[in-house]
């Protein structure tokens, strides 16, 4: 076990990485009640059995990172880390505030899941989707190679160093950001980029084309040069904006499919698509 000079417990980096490679499982066993509760107590017990040494103490740690808990999986490893540096003063100091390792990880998870959603989930992964739909509609094997490696370097860096910078900060900073607003602000942000990305992503990757003709001969102009003329792309951000509001109403996505399939089906028979 390792200790400091002065006899107390100390966490070092080779336990940091087991709770990182522990991290992965956090949505394998997640559940209704607590969601993600027993992956998070499994990532946290290198640490736990690094400082606590009797069955007790150890049942009361297990049992504190068995409460209800849920947010972004690649940002976990923050809140792990904050966790382990308030486990390991909790087993130096006699009168720690046990309860406060608790109600970090909660206050923590809601905005944290903000900021992860928005950066990983509504950003890098619409970015590499992008890149990676575009080669691979062409074709090209590099696809789906370039979407893995564009979404999964970056979260596996950030995950891994994470770990590290939680343990290291410990609340006090996370705790300042929450308090100065940084936290909205960067939430806010994300979000207006990950919107940029879909904009992007419906002009270039939705197609809807209406070759209908107004007038005959030279002076026949087609339905969809009309809505050209007016906005180009209107179309594809309209059936953009039709499906987006059938997922708002909470119809089953399946049906929104089929019903596309057979309305393109159609049209393409009769010659209206």
């Amino acid at each position: 076990m390792t200790k400091t000079s002065n006899n107390e417990l100390k966490i070092t980096k080779k336990d940091l990485n087991k709770v990182f490679w522990r991290s992965f499982q956090m949505e394998f066993s997640w559940n209704y009640e607590r969601q993600m509760n027993m992956a998070y107590a499994y990532a946290m017990i290198p640490i736990l059995k690094k400082l606590y040494t009797t069955k007790e103490t150890m049942a009361n740690g297990l049992k504190r990172h068995l409460e209800f808990f849920n947010t972004t999986p690649h940002v976990v490893t923050l809140i792990l880390g904050i966790n382990a540096a308030m486990e390991e003063e909790n087993a130096n100091d006699p009168n720690f505030d046990v309860t406060a390792i608790d109600s970090i990880k909660t206050s923590l998870m809601g905005p944290l899941a903000g900021i992860g959603d928005s950066l990983f989930w509504g950003t890098l992964r619409l970015i590499a989707t992008g890149i990676g739909t575009s080669l691979a509609v062409q074709g090209n094997i590099l696809g789906p190679i370039l979407f893995l490696i564009i979404f999964n370097v970056p979260h596996l860096l950030f995950r891994y160093f994470a770990t590290g910078w939680g343990y290291r900060l410990g609340t006090g900073f996370l705790k300042k950001i929450q308090e100065n607003g940084m936290m909205e602000s960067l939430t806010f942000g994300a979000a207006i980029i990950g919107l940029m990305v879909v904009g992007g992503m419906t002009a270039t990757m939705i197609e809807v084309n209406i070759p209908l003709q107004i007038g005959s001969g030279d002076n026949a102009v087609t339905v969809q040069s009309l809505f050209d003329d007016i906005v180009p792309k209107i179309l594809s951000l309209g059936a953009f904006g039709g499906v987006f509001y059938l997922l708002k109403k909470e119809l089953n996505p399946l049906i929104i499919l089929i019903s596309i399939a057979v309305v393109g089906i159609l049209g393409s028979l009769i010659g209206i698509f």
